[in-house]
């Protein structure tokens, strides 16, 4: 699988690290509680299909990139900055 760093250009997949899925990108308040926190840490989806993964380029740049992608058919779909998309969130 190749991916494409959005500083970088495109890359083979082990220059690249999974981090998890990208909806981590919303972590609970610091005091949300133990119920929130242990579903943040712990309770992963499993999805078939279409995912928006986390995913650092550790061999390149370090950028954090989001990451939309085919489980079944490993087509990449669009990498995108995780900051832009977080700005986007807001």
């Amino acid at each position: 699988m190749r991916l494409t760093c959005p500083i970088c250009g495109e890359r083979d997949r082990r220059e690249f690290v999974y981090k998890g899925h990208a909806l981590a990108l919303d972590r609970p308040d610091p005091d949300a509680g133990d119920d929130a926190w242990e579903s943040y840490v712990y309770l992963r989806e499993n999805p078939a299909g279409v995912t928006r993964d986390l995913w650092q380029h550790d061999g390149g740049c370090s950028a954090w990139l989001v990451v939309t992608r085919n489980t079944v058919t490993h087509e990449v779909l669009k990498t995108e900055l995780a900051t832009a998309v977080k700005e986007a969130q807001s």
